[in-house]
């Protein structure tokens, strides 16, 4: 796996913490040790001729200040080697007693200059740095030469920050994590993450993230700030419900089907793993899950699916450095999962179908490419066409959508009796839903229903077998109608209504209404509400209690 490890060390208890873990990796691995100090003896003979003016008055004749200045170089220079050796010695003396190929490396000049310069220069597969040093203090978030460091370099970096005994925290839960966005660098994240819970004997999760909220808190601005006509040229109302409809939603299944090709890319490397899908703002509930699972290593992609190729470092992956209490590993390596590579290898599309996929409006082409040959893979097809689009689409968009799209909806079925094809429902076994929901929904197509999620409250059309968010099987899936109802409302007090900015209408009790009016005035409140509408959206709450407040926001 690897085959150089590199250690920068300083001394500090996080440098002596990275030589603990490149020792068990080199040893594990076969791989080799090299490690480096960087002085600054230029840096200093500068700053003593500087401070040569507030010299004592018997060191300031020009024979006595040059001699002066000659002794203090030679005990710079001579001092700084020394102590560079010494530092260097503690993981030669390890590599020397468990067998480890080791070199030492001293380099003057500026630490962070000298470190990126050799990193980029040789050919380290790994670099392993104290996320702080000899300067950290209690407010520290991450080293300044190591964020210099990252945001210059490409090579895999494992950033040491977990030091229970130095901060008095519990010690870690174990497990190694890696954060999935569908992109390539995370997926690279995901084959690093694999081996190392192979060499480490470490159990592995994988997390993915999405923000359903951030749209519906975007238009909740806008709406207090357009004029009528700017709204009627955004069209604020349905620009909200295409979000709310196919974006969000889609997303949900996007991201949950990232986390499905990652459990079969684990699957094939004869490991087994565990996925995790969350939903808001995406470093914020990374951030909380580690805060709260304390897991020994998050694996992040150095940068994201939204990030242009130059970038240097991800916005969420650089937030997530500097906050999560575990150690953090930057991955620059880059995978494709093989059934997205054979997937475009393979499969080609009609005429017909290329038409259908050009209608699909540009934002969201890319996602709905690879979920319709990923569905298209799935069942064994080689050839895309129209027909298969529109069986992909009633599957993978929740209901709604195609109509908002101006694909589906009325179209296709004006379309479909043109062309003489049966309805795509007649020949679904009716076996798969429920009893009471055909009794409950008796004459409607199964497209039309609406049903629950029981374990994390997602809606769906009624023609789902599993759950699209949390994976739940059939049997946790029950029509809205045969749902529990509300939480009890007697002690909630009066119920009033709520008008949101697309005059869309919702049902808050006095308590949740008094929980929301304990935020401050401004931003906080508005961004809490709007989170809270837009789950009741989601979810088709009808009435927003207490209870449901306390599961979509801390209260105050």
């Amino acid at each position: 796996m690897f085959k150089n490890i590199y250690l920068p060390i300083d001394n500090s208890d996080y440098s002596n913490a990275c030589i603990n873990i490149g020792l068990e990796l080199a040893k594990k691995c076969g791989a080799g040790i090299l490690a480096s100090h960087v002085y600054a003896a230029k840096m200093h003979d500068v700053r003593f001729r500087q401070m040569e003016s507030g010299l004592p008055e018997e060191y300031q004749e020009e024979q006595e200040l040059e001699k002066q200045r000659n002794i203090h170089d030679q005990l710079i220079t001579k001092g700084m080697e020394v102590i560079t050796d010494s530092y260097l010695d503690i993981p030669r003396s390890k590599c020397e007693e468990q067998g480890i190929p080791f070199t030492g490396k001293s380099l003057e000049g500026k630490n962070w200059i000298e470190l990126v310069r050799d990193i980029n220069e040789s050919d380290y597969d790994l670099v392993i740095m104290g996320m702080m040093g000899l300067g950290a203090v209690r407010d520290s978030q991450v080293g300044t030469v190591t964020e210099r460091v990252i945001r210059r370099t490409q090579t895999d970096t494992l950033l040491v920050k977990h030091l229970p005994n130095l901060h008095k925290e519990k010690s870690s839960g174990g497990k190694i994590v890696v954060a999935i966005d569908g992109s390539e660098h995370s997926f690279g994240g995901l084959k690093t993450g694999i081996e190392l819970a192979k060499l480490w004997d470490r159990p592995l999760e994988v997390i993915s993230s999405f923000d359903p909220y951030f749209h519906y808190a975007m238009f909740n601005s806008l709406a207090g700030v357009l004029t009528s006509e700017a709204s009627k040229v955004f069209k604020l109302e349905q620009q909200e419900k295409l979000h709310e409809e196919i974006i969000d939603k889609g997303l949900a299944k996007i991201y949950q089907a990232h986390l499905e090709v990652s459990r079969k890319v684990v699957e094939e490397e004869g490991m087994n793993c565990t996925i995790r899908l969350l939903d808001g703002k995406v470093f914020e509930k990374i951030l909380q899950y580690t805060r709260e699972e304390n897991p020994f290593l998050l694996i992040l992609g150095r940068i994201g699916v939204h990030s242009d190729p130059e970038m240097d470092i991800g916005g969420n992956t650089e937030n997530l450095t500097r906050l999560v209490p575990c150690n953090v590993y930057l991955s620059s390596r880059v995978y494709k999962p093989r059934v997205d590579t054979v997937a475009e290898e393979i499969i080609e599309w009609t005429a017909e179908g290329k038409e259908r996929l050009n209608k699909i409006p540009g934002f969201v082409r890319p996602m709905a490419t690879s979920a319709i040959l990923r569905y298209a893979m799935e069942r064994g097809h080689s050839m895309i066409t129209s027909n298969l689009i529109t069986e992909a689409c009633e599957n993978i968009l929740p209901a709604g959508s195609m109509e908002a799209m101006g694909m589906m909806g009325e179209q296709l079925k004006e379309k479909a009796k043109i062309e003489n094809r049966p309805d795509p429902y007649a020949s679904l076994d009716p076996g798969m839903l429920k009893n009471e929901m055909m009794a409950a929904h008796a004459g409607k197509k199964r497209s039309e229903i609406k049903i629950k999620c029981t374990i994390c409250g997602a809606v769906m059309g009624g023609d789902a077998v599993k759950c699209g968010v949390c994976n739940a099987s059939h049997e946790r899936l029950l029509p809205i109608a045969a749902t529990k109802s509300e939480t009890d409302l007697e002690n909630e007090g009066e119920v009033s209504t709520v008008t949101s900015f697309d005059l869309k209408s919702f049902d808050w009790t006095q308590g949740a209404l008094k929980l929301l009016e304990a935020y401050p005035q401004g931003h906080i409140r508005q961004k809490a509400q709007a989170r809270i509408e837009k789950s009741a959206r989601v979810h088709n709450i009808s009435i927003i209690t207490i209870d449901f407040f306390n599961k979509i926001v801390k209260p105050l």
